[in-house]
């Protein structure tokens, strides 16, 4: 069974009805994003943070995985499919897909900011100012902050080098380090991007110019019936 890499961005969330980080809209569009989405943010104003991701989260509750989440879950019963998503929601675990990791962490999740750093459900939508974890320490978000590293590269680097397959869909590949990760491909395997601009251009790449739900029934069926 061939190894397939999926790389998945905003894009496929999106046609979810989940708006993107800059793309909130309303209230948020005044706050720099460093106010909502960095250590000195969080340290400055925890309220305005936990309200920010509060409000992202109870929006995630209302929205259902879209056609492109689903064939990717489909597309196991072929493939063994390995999924490194830079979203923060949970769609492609709703839609049935297995082998998840996330780069820049979980909405649906708090961290202890304790050393161990330990990570929890979080039941709802409501992470509320001054909630503990079971050791005592403040709760925070899971999400990979700007200025804060993302652990999680080099298991990424590892699961592409092991691409027979490799997959680009919904990502603008501009967000580093995630965009790097192109960079681990072992040559000659077929590559495909699916996404209305070329945001990766590469001789050999195949480009399916359409958005995440219409472009992702096109790869099936080049996959399943014409061969990768």
């Amino acid at each position: 069974m061939k190894n397939l890499v999926i790389l998945s961005g905003s894009g496929v969330s999106a046609e979810s009805g989940i708006p993107t980080f800059r793309g909130m809209g309303g209230i948020w569009e005044k706050y720099d994003v460093t106010q909502l989405a960095s250590p000195d943010g969080w340290m400055k104003d925890q309220e305005l943070v936990l309200k920010f991701y509060n409000e992202r989260r109870k929006k995630l509750l209302e929205c259902h995985p879209n056609g492109a989440h689903k064939i990717f879950a489909d597309l196991e019963r072929d493939f063994d499919v390995q999924i490194i998503t830079q979203n923060v929601d949970d769609l492609h675990e709703r839609a049935g897909s297995t082998q998840i990791l996330h780069l820049h962490g979980e909405l649906r999740k708090s961290r202890s900011t304790g050393p161990g750093e330990e990570v929890y459900d979080i039941v709802g939508w409501e992470l509320k100012k001054g909630d503990f974890c079971p050791k005592g320490y403040l709760l925070r978000p899971h999400i990979v902050w700007f200025g804060e590293s993302v652990d999680e590269m080099p298991k990424a680097a590892k699961i592409v080098k092991s691409a027979d397959i490799f997959v680009i869909v919904g990502t603008s590949m501009q967000v580093h380090p995630a965009a790097g990760l192109v960079n681990y491909l072992r040559g000659g395997i077929p590559v495909y991007v699916i996404d209305p601009e070329a945001v990766y251009r590469k001789s050999g790449v195949t480009h399916i110019a359409k958005g995440a739900v219409e472009g992702t029934i096109e790869l099936q069926n080049i996959l399943l019936n014409r061969g990768s």
